[in-house]
């Protein structure tokens, strides 16, 4: 393909696009669990008995973002975002707001052009401008969208030096976790020595709750294989892999049918742009194990072996995949690369803070209103995000604090609300920006219970290649579920914090060495909460069952007896009508009676 074909395909797109009024974007990616295949087809039935062919284009995109009111779709040229929509909604939403224009309140969740607050009016999104306004099967979409055209001014008008020099001057950082500069990576590898490099793209993302990358490689995958290309161009590789998580089987046939209609349209292999350039991707599926985001663990995956990091250096950039220099990013970093030459570095820039630029996409989750996919410039404050894109907290209850970087990031209390969301300040506070999972926690939450539960995730995907992770996390781990059951001893918080300063200061990775961070932040400023898990074996938050006591209120017992039918182990005595009791040493704290009273006459403390 020429460059002229390219630009003659985006304007016969828009040209056909433009002649068609009405159309519904339905995302058929995270929705698909909530129903949204089953909207496509209401839709096209619909459409079909109402002879509106002509007049209404019905989109499978990405995600929207906002998931918490999957399945959502938008409607333009309204931009009205519908949520939890039901097929029995359909012809009602055809009827009403496609030929219309009647707004309908109980499916309304937001306007893409209206909103100037809530969850889209404060987010900024670039990463995210084609997830959710393209079909991501369909490459002439893409194309449509702008896509390939920051590759095919990379490939007719810049050197390779000349595109490492903009991304440097953009100030992206890596947006996998460690936040290493993108360029100054980039140049290394340039500079390497050798007759063969590569190229991977990190799509193993292993946090819980986390899914940015799963989103862009589903939503907008000829974004990523873009960046690739300028990427590999940069350094000089030919060869590029994709590695990416087998559970996220919509990413994998996402990303693999983009990357054959790239081959097809002569924007992968040989000669791309007539430029000389040859690139090739191959997709390598990832078998779940969390510590293979680390780049040398990845790349031995990548090569057969047992995915286990290595020490450095030697570094990725001088030896890795085959012994050959090789340069790592993930998903989201190669997303902004074609923003990064369609602005240029220096308009990219301005976007963010002076030493964390650009925007960030989150996955947040957790006890916050609107969940889901949001995209922020960098600085943006928790409370922003949490309170005005979020929503805030369900049930009018109070915000207790929020787990970001995920299984090795750090806990950050109320406090720090208004703390600019950068690398430098989370680094200040003991968190780290991770990958992007930010999960929200109100007052309910149990600050031990979290940090074993992330211990608990840390210990199981430890690649147990070297004793401070393999056995320190694990001893770490045992205290805290000891903690939890109310068999804490003196000693323990002390114990957690040397065990914690070891297996930091001399793991082999990244994985061991911020595995503490959950322990270590919640030691800070949640300490109280340890102490009284310890000395007066009470779980405040009532999360610790083993630390809960279950009585019966005699002023509020009925003697229903519905409690004690309902106990598992017949702890529960008493006669009908009659006031009733629960025996201690027989409860297992399984809190049935409490769920099943209807009279508020059971108590747990």
């Amino acid at each position: 393909m020429t460059i002229s074909e390219l630009k003659l395909l985006q304007k016969e797109f828009l040209s056909r696009s433009k002649k068609i009024k009405h159309k519904v974007y339905i995302c058929t990616t995270g929705c698909r669990a909530s129903g949204a295949l089953n909207l496509v087809t209401e839709f096209e039935k619909i459409r079909k008995e109402m002879s509106l062919e002509d007049q209404l284009e019905i989109i499978q995109s990405g995600c929207h973002g906002k998931c918490s009111q999957a399945p959502l779709i938008r409607l333009e040229p309204s931009g009205y975002y519908y949520g939890k929509v039901r097929s029995e909604d359909v012809k009602e939403i055809i009827e009403k707001t496609i030929l219309e224009d009647e707004k309908i309140d109980r499916l309304f969740t937001g306007s893409a052009h209206l909103e100037t607050t809530g969850f889209f009016g404060h987010q900024k999104k670039d990463l995210l401008a084609a997830c959710g306004q393209v079909d991501p099967r369909k490459i002439e979409e893409a194309i449509g969208a702008g896509s390939y055209l920051a590759l095919a001014d990379v490939l007719t008008r810049l050197s390779p030096e000349e595109v490492i020099g903009q991304v440097m001057e953009s100030g992206l950082k890596g947006r996998g976790g460690a936040g290493f500069s993108t360029g100054l990576k980039w140049k290394f590898c340039h500079q390497a020595k050798g007759d063969e490099k590569y190229l991977i793209c990190n799509a193993d993302e292993g946090d819980p709750g986390a899914f940015m990358d799963r989103a862009l490689l589903e939503g907008s995958p000829h974004q990523v294989i873009e960046g690739m290309i300028v990427a590999a161009y940069a350094i000089g590789a030919s060869q590029g892999f994709i590695y990416v998580r087998a559970e996220y089987p919509i990413a994998v046939e996402h990303i693999s049918l983009a990357v054959r209609q790239a081959g097809d349209y002569g924007l992968l292999g040989q000669n791309i742009f007539d430029s000389g350039f040859d690139f090739n991707i191959t997709i390598r599926k990832g078998a779940g194990a969390f510590v293979c985001g680390e780049e040398t663990a990845l790349i031995a995956s990548l090569e057969g072996k047992r995915g286990m990091p290595r020490s450095r250096p030697p570094f990725p950039a001088n030896s890795g995949y085959l012994g050959k220099p090789t340069n790592i990013n993930n998903v989201e970093t190669l997303a902004n690369i074609p923003l990064i030459i369609g602005k240029t570095g220096k308009v990219y820039s301005e976007t963010g803070t002076e030493n964390s630029t650009g925007t960030k996409i989150f996955a947040l989750a957790g006890d916050v209103q609107n969940t889901g996919l949001v995209e922020v410039p960098m600085g943006i404050t928790l409370r922003e995000i949490i309170f005005d894109i979020g929503g805030g907290i369900p049930g009018g209850r109070k915000f207790k604090a929020a787990q970001m970087g995920g299984p090795s990031g750090g806990c950050v209390p109320e406090k720090y609300l208004d703390l600019p969301i950068d690398y430098e300040s989370l680094k200040e506070v003991g968190a780290i920006m991770g990958s992007g999972g930010l999960i929200v926690m109100d007052d309910r939450s149990c600050m031990v219970d979290m940090a074993h539960y992330f211990l608990e995730f840390i210990q199981k995907e430890s690649c147990g290649k070297c004793v401070p992770c393999r056995v320190g996390t694990r001893h770490m781990k045992d205290i805290l579920a000891r903690i939890c059951s109310g068999k804490g001893e003196s000693g323990d918080i002390e114990k957690l914090e040397e065990l914690a300063g070891t297996v930091k200061s001399s793991s082999l990775c990244a994985l061991g060495q911020t595995a503490p961070n959950p322990v270590l932040t919640t030691l800070k400023y949640f300490r109280s909460e340890y102490e009284e898990h310890i000395y007066s074996k009470k779980c405040l938050a009532l999360t610790c069952k083993d630390l809960l006591s279950y009585e019966i209120l005699g002023g509020s017992c009925t003697g229903c007896g519905l409690c004690r039918k309902n106990c598992p182990v017949g702890a529960i005595s008493g006669e009908r009508k009659g006031i009733h009791a629960i025996n201690p040493n027989t409860c297992i704290q399984c809190g049935k009676c409490f769920e099943v009273c209807r009279f508020t006459a059971v108590n747990v403390s």
